[in-house]
């Protein structure tokens, strides 16, 4: 799905805004790259100037420490994911089809958008899936909370708990269940990939398949009347 549009991640999350120069934009594609090859532990601004062939203050020019930058990138993720959601189930009626095609939109939406030059979507999706519990797994959860930094996450999860009361307005766990589909899209890729026995889906081909139709089993399931 080629649509030029453009993701705002929360100001708070950034010192000057990345998207709005190239030297920012090139810290946002420099930063997906170096931090899915080095992990979030061992990467820093330091390797990150190096890699870009940058100043090392060019780095705090722009966000005040790399987990603010992380935060950045999965609430643009995030966003990109709510818009496509909509995007793709604006004109369905049906809401059993609308939640099929949500679900799909989720596992999907690693796809890469042609028009984003500066976002690999592929390798952003891949570093949601090894890195963003440590984004909100922190001591300081609570506070940066209040500061709204995971006000795209809670969007996205309101987008799709939407959909689910749309199939059953009863059902008393839909904010539950939406953030389970989201969380096990990205948790049972990564048990596939690291930790296969944890799951009953397999790093195969047809994985995206076996996650899809896993995600529908367990939402239809649990809202079933």
């Amino acid at each position: 799905m080629a649509v030029s549009i453009q993701i705002s991640p929360n100001a708070s999350l950034y010192i000057k805004d990345p998207q709005a120069s190239r030297t920012g934009r090139k810290i946002l594609s420099h930063a997906i790259t170096l931090m899915l090859e080095l992990g979030f532990e061992r990467f820093t601004f330091k390797k990150l100037a190096v890699d870009m062939g940058a100043s090392e203050i060019t780095m705090y020019r722009y966000f005040e420490n790399k987990h603010k930058l992380l935060l950045y990138l999965l609430s643009w993720y995030w966003e990109w994911v709510k818009y496509s959601i909509v995007f793709n189930t604006r004109n369905l009626s049906d809401p059993e089809t609308k939640l099929k095609l949500a679900i799909l939109t989720v596992i999907d939406s690693r796809k890469r958008n042609p028009l984003v030059e500066y976002i690999d979507q592929e390798k952003l999706y891949e570093l949601v899936v090894e890195e963003s519990e440590k984004a909100y797994h922190t001591k300081d959860v609570d506070q940066e909370n209040k500061q709204g930094l995971f006000l795209t996450l809670k969007s996205l999860k309101t987008e799709l708990s939407g959909i689910l009361l749309e199939i059953n307005p009863e059902y008393p766990y839909s904010n539950s269940l939406a953030s389970t589909i989201l969380e096990m899209s990205a948790s049972l890729r990564f048990y596939a990939h690291h930790l296969p026995s944890m799951s009953d889906i397999g790093n195969s081909l047809s994985l995206d398949e076996h996650l899809v139709s896993y995600l529908e089993s367990l939402a239809f399931a649990a809202l079933k009347k």
